[in-house]
């Protein structure tokens, strides 16, 4: 099945330049386990935990520091760990050949299928069929996502597959281990054993079939979720997604949406415009209603006083009437 090509570049070993591209060799197939909240089947993220503090903090006050003895680190900033990335020259360059029986499989990482393109096929195969014909491989240093890889190239049927390294620091050494020396006298088996040792693994012997070993675990897991599935016995989990503008999918260029921007502030603007005059309108009736309820409150006692007195007065001048 063909592969999207992940990398383009050149192979450079003298003055010898091939055109290729690099596809992924390898697919995951392990079982993908989710974390999901028992009580409410949530999805259950992770977070940016202090670990003293045991509170959540922001990306914006993460800052990345190398351990440099206990207890004390060494703080970089983005700028400097930019700058000591390795520059992309888009190159396998080969530093060295080597006898493939050299190189262990300890080394070995991820293989990738390199494959010629712009008419580079025919001195693609004639640097696979030299390694094929020497037994050797090509070492070599290649840039891939702003990472530096050693990798070793290696002739396998057709193809060259380029094969990401471990760098010799990263590999442990095996000093310290209780191994049995080769070739020390003591460990040395007996003709008897060495010959039914031999027809042992020979009775055992056959051709390289990958398809014929299995990841048990993972086969066994998807029956039992497949089963399961089947029965009705599964799970509706939501994962919450954030809030989008109506109109994000449809925006093309920045002057549409500088222009829709433009336009819903004038909107929000006349909105806000008309909405204050009327509070303002609003806030001026109650006050004024305000204004004439007390005034009226106040001048009420002298209203009654003055009716009283009239009636007094009137009271009196039909007394004086009278006498």
């Amino acid at each position: 099945m063909a592969t999207r090509t992940i990398w383009k570049g050149a192979i450079s070993f003298g003055l010898v330049h091939i055109p290729v591209g690099l596809h992924t060799a390898t697919t995951d197939s392990g079982v993908d386990f989710d974390w999901l909240d028992k009580r409410t089947m949530d999805p259950v993220g992770y977070k940016r935990i202090n670990k003293r503090t045991g509170k959540e903090i922001d990306r914006e006050n993460i800052v990345k520091g190398v351990a440099y003895q206990e207890g004390e680190y060494v703080v970089l900033s983005p700028d400097e760990i930019a700058e000591a990335y390795p520059r992309t020259t888009q190159t396998i360059e080969i530093q060295r050949f080597v006898d493939a029986a050299d190189v262990s499989f300890v080394y070995l990482e991820r293989p990738y299928y390199v494959e010629p393109i712009n008419r580079g096929h025919k001195v693609y195969a004639l640097l696979r069929d030299t390694l094929a014909k020497t037994g050797k491989i090509g070492i070599a240093k290649v840039v891939i996502q702003t990472k530096q890889h050693l990798a070793a190239l290696i002739p396998s049927g057709d193809a060259l597959v380029l094969n990401l390294m471990r760098w010799g620091e990263e590999v442990k050494s095996m000093k310290g281990l209780d191994l049995p020396a080769v070739g020390a006298k003591n460990m040395s088996p007996s003709a008897s054993e060495l010959k039914m040792a031999k027809m042992l693994v020979e009775d055992m012997s056959g051709p390289w079939d990958p398809e014929e070993f299995r990841d048990e675990f993972r086969e066994t897991v998807m029956q039992l979720v497949e089963a399961k599935a089947r029965a009705g016995k599964t799970e509706t989990v939501i994962t919450p997604q954030e809030d989008k503008p109506a109109y994000a999918d449809n925006v093309i260029d920045l002057t549409e949406l500088l222009q829709r921007s433009l336009k819903g502030g004038k909107k929000a603007t006349g909105g806000a415009r008309k909405k204050a005059a009327k509070t303002t309108a609003n806030s001026a009736a109650k006050s004024a209603a305000k204004t004439a309820a007390k005034t009226a409150k106040k001048s009420a006692p002298a209203k009654r006083a003055a009716k009283k007195s009239g009636a007094r007065s009137g009271k009196s001048g039909s007394a004086r009437k009278a006498a």
